[in-house]
């Protein structure tokens, strides 16, 4: 299991102190620091199962400079998309946990977490 995270978002520090709590094993990911690659977000976003609009930070400066809520919504699109989170990493949006058995989820609730936990 892996946590991508920024250490001073407090839904990152939640999820990860939930982790902590359940006792499982985790790796964390500074994604700021080190950013996922094109690569790395299409496969987080097919395990999401959501689209790279839908992580897509965009209230964050970075994403007002780029004009990305004028930019299409549509599968043509998906690259460029992909190509600015990459290259912009704090428009991701966090905490995002990929489980071992698979599947991934914005872990933003403490039920996200929990959906991610073995049982």
């Amino acid at each position: 299991m892996e946590i991508w995270i920024n250490p001073r978002c407090s839904k990152c520090r939640s999820a990860v102190a939930d982790l902590d709590a359940a006792g499982v094993e985790y790796t964390v990911r500074r994604y700021l620091e080190e950013p996922p690659t094109p690569a790395e977000l299409a496969d987080v976003l097919s395990r999401l199962n959501l689209e790279p609009w839908d992580i897509t930070r965009l209230d964050e400066a970075a994403a007002g400079e780029l004009g990305m809520r004028q930019w299409p919504r549509e599968e043509a699109d998906r690259g460029r998309w992909i190509a600015a989170l990459a290259e912009q990493p704090i428009l991701i949006q966090r905490p995002i946990i990929t489980a071992d058995d698979g599947h991934a989820v914005v872990a933003r609730t403490p039920e996200a977490v929990r959906s991610v936990l073995p049982e």
